[in-house]
């Protein structure tokens, strides 16, 4: 979930061992999984990706097909570019493999079958891809973005999932129990990705420790995943805000030490498009086509997401508060 901001200084990353990478790029066994969190890079000894292909039997969909611009049927094509950050959403299964898998490649690889197109996959930066979109280089995005009134003013979704917002901690670490409140952050420094919701959020919100009487917490920024977790294991972060599916599936993993607090905001979450694409509603209708033969819920059990199903597909819904 991730709202683009300004760059800034953020902390220098630090090398993740081959136990810690490994550790959260696991994919989740007790539906099959998911992996790493932000930003994904496996070391040795990552296990694969769940081996089932639930989009195989998928054939085009003329009726759907229609509805995209006749250029982009004639071509048989669209570039998608795709943020690989961790599991369930999308990593890299190994060190030597260049193939992504997670949910958002599974629903994307779907819908693409449905419309009779190929999807040129380009791997991109997390807090690339928004603003490439409205240039005109993809065509659609992913990387588990949530759809947030202040992105809905110059991007459009097509929502497929629901995820959102939660906390994390060291296994060892009692110190906090639910966080309803950001005021129970305070004194605390909190471990973020670069140019993510929770960024945005803790920033916009600091006046709360002020208001409380208590010291501000800090938050911390990474664009590596690893480095994110290796900082929370070495304690110079307390605490790490991210994804709720993500951050539950690490928590999942004994070696990763880490205890899942709880959700704090959900959010959908949605294929990226420039404002008034013309593939809006070819991608809304296909995504609801998976939902209603049963190929989405063959998907999110694959990936151990089922607890984030939405009932259908939305263009742009306004945030949830």
């Amino acid at each position: 979930m991730h709202t683009l901001i300004p760059s800034r200084h953020r902390p220098v990353r630090h090398p993740v061992t081959a136990a810690l990478a490994a550790a959260l790029l696991l994919p989740a066994l007790a539906g099959c999984g998911t992996g790493p969190a932000a930003g994904q890079e496996s070391a040795g000894g990552a296990a694969p990706a769940p081996s089932e292909n639930v989009t195989a039997s998928l054939m085009k969909d003329a009726s759907l097909a229609k509805l995209l611009p006749e250029d982009v049927r004639e071509r048989g094509t669209l570039r998608i570019a795709a943020s690989v950050g961790a599991p369930p959403s999308a990593y890299f299964p190994s060190a030597s493999s260049r193939l992504p898998a997670g949910q958002d490649i599974d629903i994307a690889d779907a819908v693409g079958k449905l419309l009779g197109l190929r999807l040129e996959r380009q791997e991109a930066g997390f807090e690339t891809i928004l603003p490439a979109l409205g240039s005109g280089k993809y065509d659609v995005g992913t990387g588990n973005f949530g759809v947030t009134d202040e992105r809905r003013r110059t991007i459009d979704f097509v929502t497929y999932i629901n995820d959102g917002q939660g906390f994390s901690v060291r296994k060892d670490d009692k110190s906090l129990g639910k966080v309803t409140r950001l005021d129970q952050l305070c004194g605390k420094t909190v471990g973020v990705g670069a140019g993510t919701t929770f960024e945005t959020t803790l920033n916009s919100r600091k006046g709360v420790c002020a208001d409380a009487g208590k010291k501000p917490y800090t938050v911390n920024v990474y664009s590596d995943n690893g480095a994110l977790l290796t900082s929370l294991q070495q304690n110079r972060v307390e605490v790490v805000m991210s994804t709720i599916n993500g951050l539950r599936h690490q928590a999942d993993q004994p070696a990763a030490g880490v205890r899942f607090l709880n959700e704090f905001h959900r959010l959908d979450v949605g294929f990226a498009f420039k404002k008034n694409s013309p593939l809006l509603k070819a991608f809304q209708g296909a995504v609801n086509k998976l939902i209603d033969d049963g190929t989405y819920g063959q998907i999110l059990d694959k990936w151990g997401t089922t607890e984030s199903a939405i009932e259908e597909s939305r263009i742009s819904p306004p945030e949830k508060k």
